[in-house]
């Protein structure tokens, strides 16, 4: 749902910050009847929405509030207030009413209907020039103003001193450095007293330590499953599609690993296994390399296990199994096709780190939430200053919640600031 906002008075908003969510808060805050003021630090605004989604712009998820909630990862219980102020349902009829045409794509995605990211951040701009908000580009903010526990303003790199009753910081993480993520806003929170969560790169591949993965490099699998194991327990699995990378692994079910278990990875508790016959038991799978041996009897293993897998991974098998794929299939032992069977179902990868922020989807950690209002997204240490978008310690999986996020906090800050 997405209530009409209305205020009293008009006050004057500072943003810092022209990303989804900084772009968002300018909009609902001035539709709110406020004079809002953009101060970006890169040359044009929404640098990186222009990147999302391929190119395309996967700008949220056509699900239930609910739903979007259960794919937050981290204090999910926080964004009950801002995706009742505004909801998938409410964000898609938002951007409809501003004339973005979008359509929805498989796993709920929802694109602009053009196939342009690009056409994401000109209709806000479009709605927000309408509207008459002032958003000046090139303009690097130094630090916050306060007297004693409110915010009054901010400084500029160049000196200059912008006043105002309320500031949004909506800078981002670290994530996509290019894009004008610098951790600026970070600073600032910190400088002002707020606690920061460590930010660590999220929705990311995963570097694994054993060499065959360079071997494999381009490879993608599907229909795989990856399972997580903490010492010897299994404590997450999920089936999909993966892809080897000359640092190690990609591809959809490794950022979700990332992203679940990222403060983790690197740590000797947490090991992977991949399961190329996830739908087989290996009482079956054992059935059908009987079937296959009494087939190519006088070939060599190597011809089997091509029936099984990829060429390039049957090329390699004997490296990550440890049995001869040279020998011929007559005379292998009971033993070795056991053995043959359990490194089909539990290919061990080792992850040794995450990939950096370069290359990062987003970022986990930021600004404690325990020091903001989830009803305002006020600050609880300083009076004014509210947050929106990913310099909280917020994040999602992939699929359009991570842009939720700051279309939601973003809306709620926005019409938040200077109601008071």
């Amino acid at each position: 749902m997405m209530p009409s906002p209305g205020k009293i008075k008009m006050s004057k908003i500072t943003i810092i910050g022209a990303g989804a969510a900084g772009l968002m808060a300018a909009l609902s805050s001035t539709e709110a009847g406020n004079d809002v003021t953009v101060f970006e630090h890169n040359e044009k605004p929404g640098k990186k929405i222009y990147i999302t989604g391929k190119g395309r712009c996967n700008l949220l998820n056509n699900c239930s509030r609910q739903v979007f909630i259960d794919n937050v990862v981290s204090n999910n219980r926080f964004l009950y207030s801002a995706s009742a102020i505004l909801d998938p349902a409410g964000t898609i009829a938002l951007f409809e009413r501003l004339g973005l045409k979008t359509v929805t794509e498989r796993g709920n995605r929802v694109y602009p209907e053009s196939g342009k990211a690009s056409d994401v951040t000109k209709i806000l701009v479009k709605r927000l020039n309408e509207l008459g908000v002032n958003i000046e580009i090139n303009k690097e903010v130094a630090s916050l103003i306060t007297e004693g526990d409110t915010v009054k303003g901010v400084r500029l790199s160049s000196g200059e001193d912008a006043y105002s009753d309320a500031v949004i910081l909506a800078t981002g993480g670290l994530s996509y450095s290019t894009t004008g993520s610098t951790g600026d806003g970070l600073r600032m929170a910190e400088e002002t007293g707020h606690k920061i969560i460590e930010c660590i790169p999220s929705l990311t591949g995963i570097n694994i330590a054993e060499d065959f993965c360079k071997k494999l490099q381009g490879l993608s699998l599907k229909n795989v499953m990856l399972r997580v194991l903490r010492g010897q327990k299994e404590v997450y699995r999920e089936q999909g599609e993966m892809l080897f990378t000359h640092y190690g692994i990609s591809g959809p079910l490794v950022l979700t690993v990332s992203s679940v278990f990222g403060r983790e990875i690197g740590s000797r508790d947490i090991r992977l296994s991949l399961d190329m016959k996830p739908a087989l038991s290996e009482d079956i799978l054992e059935d059908r390399l009987i079937r296959d041996i009494e087939k190519n009897r006088n070939k060599s293993l190597s011809t089997i296990l091509k029936g099984l897998m990829p060429y390039s991974m049957a090329e390699i098998f004997d490296e990550i199994s440890g049995i001869d794929r040279s020998i011929p299939v007559n005379v292998l032992k009971k033993e070795d096709r056991k053995a043959l069977v359990k490194s089909l179902k539990n290919i061990t990868l080792t992850p040794e780190s995450l990939r950096g922020f370069e290359e990062a989807v987003i970022t986990k950690g930021g600004v404690s939430v325990k020091d903001i209002d989830p009803g305002t997204m006020e600050s609880k240490k300083v009076r004014g200053l509210y947050f929106a978008g990913e310099i909280m310690d917020v994040d999602a999986l992939t699929g359009g919640f991570n842009l939720q996020i700051a279309w939601s906090t973003g809306y709620l800050a926005g019409i938040s600031a200077g109601s008071k």
